[in-house]
């Protein structure tokens, strides 16, 4: 490692022990003004995360938002990033005895009761939207403790500090590393496992081709896979962060699928059932996170000024081209499902 990359990992490790010191010391109300300002500055600065905000936007929606519109949304777009990193850092002011002052969670107990009825355990699945770490939290200290996968990152303290913040609730974090093995595991014991199903992966990982926003990416397949082998619930988690520093969690019922589904039309069911939530606030989105990392070589639609072609994501579209011209395979041989219609660039 050189000088110049130990220093910044020095100084990002000292940023984050300094929020973690000092934003549960703050109330409520001042750690998402906080938030606010951050999230504003770090709008005006960043230029490149800007950038990439505003070509999601386009891409998303169109001529159905004006440029002033798309401006104004990947603002607040910021803001409510900021404002989930840094709640993440208030979360050891939590505990069973007050979190429901801040945490307002409708939902769970249905599943809870489901989970039992059937005798499975569930993914709570979330994407970048709202608070998704204010919803592992709530489970947590609900009595539904998730074990979820966390991305390690390059600076390995970092990866510690974040880890013990996400355990102050109850979960259990587990790297990427043999996480498909030990996460079937849980499921099959009637556990519960958390995670973001909206990354973009590298295509020669354990990854499908979905269309989201009438755009194709390569995405996750962990939960589609660990419910078509060990049968666990897919549950769809809606955060929504509240101008009193409150945030609403909504548990959605869990999402039904046909038997001899493949995992990508399960992951497909997965992302369409979050869609009309991102429409419909877009403003709670990342935006600046680079969703369409892949630009097929035959697009018909423009990408982001980011996408790149990859000889690697075009092979997984021709072994989803290849599946499509099977006649009715049975469930176990399908690894792929036929992409669905784009949907509409504008629906409300």
């Amino acid at each position: 490692m050189n000088r110049w990359k130990r220093f910044r990992h020095h100084l990002e490790t000292l940023g984050c022990r300094l929020l973690a010191w000092g934003i549960p010391k703050l109330s409520r109300q001042r750690c998402v003004r906080l938030a606010n300002f951050i999230g504003e500055v770090g709008f005006r600065l960043d230029s490149r995360s800007r950038a990439i905000a505003l070509a999601n936007l386009e891409c998303a929606f169109g001529d159905s938002l004006s440029e002033s519109e798309r401006y104004q949304i990947a603002a607040a777009s910021f803001r409510n990033f900021a404002r989930t990193m840094l709640e993440l850092f208030w979360v050891p002011r939590l505990n069973r005895e007050n979190y429901r002052e801040w945490l307002i969670g409708e939902g769970l107990d249905h599943v809870q009761q489901v989970m039992r009825e059937r005798g499975v355990g569930a993914v709570f699945m979330c994407v970048h939207q709202g608070n998704w770490e204010m919803a592992n939290a709530y489970c947590g200290f609900h009595n539904q403790p998730n074990m979820t996968l966390a991305e390690n990152f390059k600076n390995p303290a970092l990866t510690e500090i974040f880890r013990k913040v996400r355990e102050e609730a109850g979960a259990r974090v587990v790297a990427q590393e043999n996480s498909i093995l030990r996460m079937l595991r849980a499921v099959k014991r009637g556990e519960s496992t958390g995670m973001l199903i909206d990354l973009t992966v590298n295509p020669k990982q354990a990854a499908t081709v979905l269309r989201s926003f009438g755009r194709l990416n390569s995405t996750p397949l962990l939960h589609a896979i660990l419910a078509q082998r060990a049968g666990a619930l897919l549950v769809p988690m809606e955060t929504e962060p509240l101008p009193d520093g409150r945030c609403m969690v909504r548990i959605h019922p869990p999402i039904e699928f046909p038997p001899d589904a493949s995992t990508r039309q399960i992951a497909q069911l997965c992302w369409d059932h979050f869609e009309p939530i991102l429409r419909k606030r877009p403003w709670e989105y990342l935006w600046s996170y680079k969703h369409f990392r892949y630009r097929p070589m035959a697009a018909d639609c423009a990408y982001p000024f980011y996408a790149n072609t990859s000889s690697h994501f075009e092979k997984l579209l021709r072994s989803v081209a290849a599946e499509e011209k099977k006649p009715s395979p049975g469930p176990e041989a399908r690894d792929h499902g036929k992409i669905p219609a784009a949907p509409s660039l504008h629906r409300s």
